[in-house]
């Protein structure tokens, strides 16, 4: 629990939410140990504050948008998923960027700056 209200006030100064997460832990020699990711967009749901309101589907950081294209895509759940389009890839990718960035406080790629 710790961890997660250290990540929830973490994000909740950056302006966002963290709706939902999912930690995985397993022993080694008797000590607990977190053995997967962690707060990452792909185990957790973050959510823009400043937008959010209740009974609205807020503007989100993670995966959801990938899985919302699926469902608008017809996907049966059954065969095999459809390829993302490029664009869908494209804005995944931003999402992902845009929660590193609020979270860590600096882009994971830096601007190198012009040599004129």
């Amino acid at each position: 629990m710790e961890l997660y209200k250290f990540a929830s006030t973490l994000a909740e100064r950056r302006g966002l939410i963290l709706a939902d997460t999912k930690f995985e832990f397993g022993l080694i020699d008797d000590d607990l140990v977190l053995i997967d990711e962690a707060l990452t967009p792909d185990s957790s749901r973050y959510w823009e504050s400043a937008t959010y309101q209740i009974g609205t589907s807020p503007q989100s950081y993670d995966k959801q948008f990938v899985r919302d294209w699926l469902l608008r895509s017809g996907w049966d759940k059954e065969s095999e998923p459809p390829s993302l389009p490029d664009d869908i890839v494209a804005q995944t990718r931003e999402r992902y960027l845009t929660a590193y960035q609020r979270l860590v406080g600096k882009p994971l790629f830096p601007r190198k700056p012009r040599n004129e």
